[in-house]
């Protein structure tokens, strides 16, 4: 068995609730609230500058040219692909750049990031790439999911659809898991238990990120 799909099945129970959260559900459905969107927007908005840093730290400790490389590639896609999304709906909600800059993060918006790169800079390449897979895995499947359910032709989620269940959307999450498999060929069974933990508790904080988004605190 691949570690990564180790890793799914150890938080699968948490993956499950995702399809089935309100505001997943009601996004793929087009009935959510375009309040409870833009809150969600400006949240991940302002996740995704600390994501960044994420792999930006992946370049400072890389051994290989490919990796860093790799990881720069994959920084910019979070800054210029994934952010794209993000101002396309920015237009479409009016949300400026001042008020992204008068927002500041939820507390678990700002304890998910802390966590990640926490892990990140205590550990190496292995703990950031599987600090970073449950967020992009996950979305890649939620996308996925809706765009069979619901297809991508709603006059306003339809975009959001779209861009996460894309086939560039996918190569970067492709890219991730290989990162994770060349990375843990020979981990020991501590790494790999300290591993499963991590993925697991990110899988607990996108959850918490959407029920956040929900609530809007």
């Amino acid at each position: 068995m691949k570690f990564t799909q180790e890793l799914y099945i150890n938080a699968k129970d948490i993956w499950d609730t995702y399809y089935t959260h309100p505001f997943v559900d009601e996004l793929g459905k087009g009935t959510l609230s375009k309040e409870k969107f833009k809150f969600y927007i400006i949240q991940d908005y302002l996740y995704l500058l600390e994501y960044a840093k994420l792999f930006a730290l992946g370049v400072i400790k890389s051994k290989s040219e490919y990796d860093m490389k790799q990881f720069a590639n994959l920084t910019d896609g979070i800054l210029n692909s994934e952010m794209g999304i993000h101002k396309v709906y920015m237009e479409k909600l009016n949300i400026t750049n001042e008020d992204i800059d008068n927002h500041r993060p939820t507390l678990d918006n700002t304890s998910y990031t802390s966590y990640m790169l926490a892990v990140s800079h205590s550990g190496d390449i292995k703990e950031i790439a599987v600090a970073a897979l449950s967020c992009m895995w996950s979305y890649k499947m939620i996308g996925d999911k809706l765009n069979e359910t619901y297809g991508c032709n709603h006059e306003f989620y339809g975009e959001w659809i779209k861009t996460y269940s894309s086939d560039r959307y996918s190569s970067l999450n492709d890219w991730n898991l290989e990162l994770v498999e060349k990375h843990t060929k020979y981990i020991s069974e501590d790494d790999r238990a300290h591993l499963i933990n991590i993925f697991r508790n990110c899988s607990i904080y996108e959850y918490k990120f959407w029920d956040m988004s929900y609530k809007g605190a």
